[in-house]
């Protein structure tokens, strides 16, 4: 990981870059294409969106404005809860597709594991996958027993679980399950919402590197192998969220860094969650 547009081969063969731009919170229409064609015209070439994001028409806007060749970006969206089921999965994907302007989705994920939902979810998936109209399928928000209970009935493994993983939210087991899976683990919220960026620790860490604590923390995604997509609308953060491809951490930075996992979430559990 030497490079911004560095990528990771998935299960399937598929190559994603390691970072993107994430846009949950990006309000649609002009904020949203204005961040997205920024991003792009940085360098970034991985985009993740969302149908519950309500930004995926200015998001598809953004590519289309940014200058760069469609088959140079990967475009990731997530299925809406409220969506899931196998027929309406297909049409929910439809409209995803219609609202983004595009013939191909690079990745698609189930946003969140709905009880009794997903596996007819996943059958609609694979089928689109399957078609050509998806390169890569997978998941979000799943924990170990949700992926077991999803792949004994599944023709094909997910490609990725993209889950909250911070410091303080270090996700070992699950980690560890997907590595052996084959099951690429990608990282949502990897500032832990902001709340990490005052910490003793990662100061000290960055000081050292004449890097901020964001920087240190999303070189500490990338450097034990999980995708992360941070979000910002500001073009100076964008820029800098990406400037983490000059240094590396130590094996004692990441133990200090390892050590502050508190298994503390920001966002919802996905066991104890209102779907």
């Amino acid at each position: 990981m030497k490079h911004l547009q560095d990528t990771v081969t998935l299960n399937n063969g598929v190559k994603m870059p390691w970072f993107g731009l994430g846009v949950w919170k990006v309000e649609d229409g002009q904020e949203v294409v204005d961040t997205v064609k920024y991003a792009i015209q940085s360098g970034y070439r991985s985009i993740d969106t969302a149908r519950g994001y309500n930004n995926e028409e200015g998001v598809g806007q953004g590519i289309r404005e940014s200058g760069v060749p469609r088959e140079d970006l990967f475009i990731t969206s997530k299925l809406f809860n409220k969506d899931q089921g196998y027929e309406s999965t297909l049409e929910a994907f439809e409209g995803s597709m219609t609202r983004l302007g595009l013939e191909v989705l690079d990745l698609y994920l189930i946003h969140w594991p709905v009880k009794g939902k997903y596996k007819d979810t996943w059958r609609a998936m694979e089928k689109l996958y399957k078609e050509g109209r998806i390169r890569a399928i997978g998941v979000s928000n799943f924990q170990i027993h949700h992926l077991q209970d999803l792949m004994s009935s599944s023709e094909i493994i997910p490609a990725v679980n993209q889950v909250e993983f911070h410091p303080q939210l270090t996700q070992v087991e699950l980690r560890r399950f997907c590595k052996e899976q084959g099951i690429q683990l990608e990282a949502w919220s990897p500032l832990g919402g902001g709340a990490l960026l005052d910490n003793s620790t990662l100061k000290d860490i960055a000081a050292k590197y004449g890097k901020s604590v964001a920087q240190v923390i999303l070189r500490w995604d990338l450097q034990h192998g999980v995708i992360t997509i941070p979000k910002s609308v500001h073009e100076e953060r964008i820029r800098a969220n990406a400037d983490i491809f000059d240094f590396e951490l130590t094996p004692e930075d990441m133990k200090q860094i390892d050590a502050l996992n508190e298994d503390k979430r920001t966002g919802p559990d996905p066991d104890n969650f209102n779907f």
